[in-house]
């Protein structure tokens, strides 16, 4: 039997057999000392713990175990290396990881003001350092101070809704979909609804009107056309089994041309003969006159719409209001009443950090100069001479930028989003710019893997940064982001 050549050739010579670079490898107890000696370094030992060390370092050892079995013990890339100082750097990047706020800032250059995927509404000072402070400390959400009796949560923004609308009374849940939900089956259910053709909406993430009346368990009456709708129309469809009059504010769509609907002191009337209610839904949130003036936008109120006559009116707190999310349900006492009994109430309500945030908005809504000042929703949409400024100042800074082909301010045209006003835009300006080795699909999707994520738009071949909704206080970061975007740099630790 021929024996095998057990000769060292230079090939073998100079590859490792796995067994052996597994071998090369610290153990996990010396890498984890190295890792505690650098969060150390950084900062970071009040929040990292030595047990998530160890477990970090385990997982790196692990990982490069089993790369070098993969590869056969075949040389790896620099980049794969296993001298310490890189596997160090490993475990503190997977720890810098798990440090990130699971939800973090973003910085909006969409110019939509109440962008859905961007949380719409950002919220005010001081509506921010309510919500903080009921976060961090108890608070009496559903207790009567004076009595020390069980208290009724809607009845901590109630007195604020009824100086803000005049309304008898009011109740929030967790958002308008779901004031719509409990109207219909506190109110509807095992009946018909009447609603016009042409406000069957559709609102975000395929949620369906008819779909929504009928989970509650109501029937739905349509009359009219999708572009016409008079009042004989709703009149004609009243019997015996309906339940109240529906009109929804067709917020996210416009229908023009030769066109009819009928008003709310007019569905009233019908409502009245009939002794129905009439219940509103004006979406977006806007509480009354004083607050319609400050926005350029052709959007229903709710004190507008309760003097002509509904008994019921549903908005949202996170957009126009300038809130945080939630839905908002105003109108006659007896109704309101009748909802807050409802067995679904419960699983609709708000906690306390939203009634914090919202109590503190409608205070500062009842001073509409201090709201045109102080609630970004409100500010962002009104005119900004310092834009136009901003965005040169902020070019300037962007075309000195290694990897830039172009940097230019000019106008651009923002909108409201989150499903207002949506033929409506607002004159803006921003930064037009072009990277020299990235196309501006690339560029985009660079920025929003950025710290923090910059979400800009495409335009005409050129990413935008539309600084209407861009913080002043954020400026600086944009360029932060864009320079390491364009010039990629290997990711590693923030010492931050």
């Amino acid at each position: 039997m021929k024996r095998r050549d057990e000769t060292m050739t230079p090939e073998r010579a100079g590859r490792c057999e796995p067994a052996d670079a597994r071998r090369a490898l610290p153990p996990v107890n010396r890498l984890a000392d190295l890792v505690g000696d650098r969060v150390a370094d950084l900062g970071w030992a009040d929040r990292v713990g030595r047990e998530r060390i160890v477990e970090a370092a385990r997982t790196v050892i692990e990982q490069r175990r089993a790369a070098i079995a993969a590869s056969d013990g075949a040389p790896h890339d620099s980049d794969d290396g296993d001298d310490e100082a890189l596997l160090v750097r490993r475990v503190v990047c997977a720890l810098e990881r798990d440090l990130r706020p699971v939800l973090g800032p973003a910085i909006n250059a969409t110019g939509i003001i109440l962008h859905t995927g961007l949380g719409r509404a950002p919220l005010s000072k001081p509506a921010a350092t309510a919500l903080f402070e009921a976060a961090r400390r108890y608070a009496p959400v559903e207790l009567d101070l004076d009595s020390g009796r069980r208290g009724d949560r809607s009845a901590i923004v109630c007195d604020w809704l009824r100086r803000l609308t005049g309304c008898e009374s009011a109740l929030v849940v967790n958002n308008n979909a779901a004031a719509l939900v409990l109207v219909m089956a506190a109110l509807a259910r095992g009946r018909s609804v009447v609603v016009s053709r042409g406000e069957l909406v559709e609102i975000g993430g395929s949620f369906r009107l008819p779909y929504v009346i009928g989970a509650a368990g109501a029937g739905l009456r349509e009359v009219g056309t999708t572009n016409r709708t008079r009042p004989t129309d709703y009149a004609a469809a009243i019997d015996d089994q309906t339940a109240l009059l529906l009109k929804v504010h067709p917020s996210n769509f416009r229908v023009q041309g030769f066109t009819a609907s009928v008003s709310v002191a007019d569905l009233s009337a019908i409502a009245t003969r009939h002794g129905l209610p009439l219940v509103h839904d004006i979406g977006s949130g806007m509480l009354n006159r004083a607050i319609v003036r400050l926005l350029p936008v052709d959007e229903p109120d709710a004190q507008s719409s309760l003097e002509a006559g509904a008994d019921l009116v549903l908005f949202s707190g996170d957009k126009l209001l300038g809130g945080p999310q939630c839905g908002i349900i105003v109108g006659r006492g007896d109704l309101i009443d009748r909802l807050a009994r409802h067995p679904m109430m419960r699983a609709l309500r708000v906690d306390k950090l939203t009634l914090a945030a919202l109590g503190a908005t409608l205070q500062v809504l009842l001073d509409p100069e201090r709201a045109r000042e102080t609630i970004p929703a409100i500010r962002m949409s009104r005119p900004d001479a310092d834009l136009s400024a901003r965005a040169r100042r902020l070019a300037e800074q962007l075309a000195g930028l290694d990897g830039v082909a172009e940097a230019v301010a000019g106008p651009t045209e923002a909108y409201l989003g989150g499903g207002s006003s949506p033929a409506q835009a607002i004159a803006s300006v921003g930064v037009h710019l072009r990277a020299r080795d990235l196309s501006e699909d690339d560029l985009g999707r660079s920025l929003r893997l950025g710290d923090p994520p910059v979400v800009a738009r495409i335009q005409n071949g050129r990413v935008v940064l539309d600084l209407r909704t861009v913080f002043e206080d954020q400026d600086e970061r944009v360029v932060e982001v864009v320079r390491a975007a364009i010039r990629p740099v290997e990711p590693g630790p923030l010492s931050r």
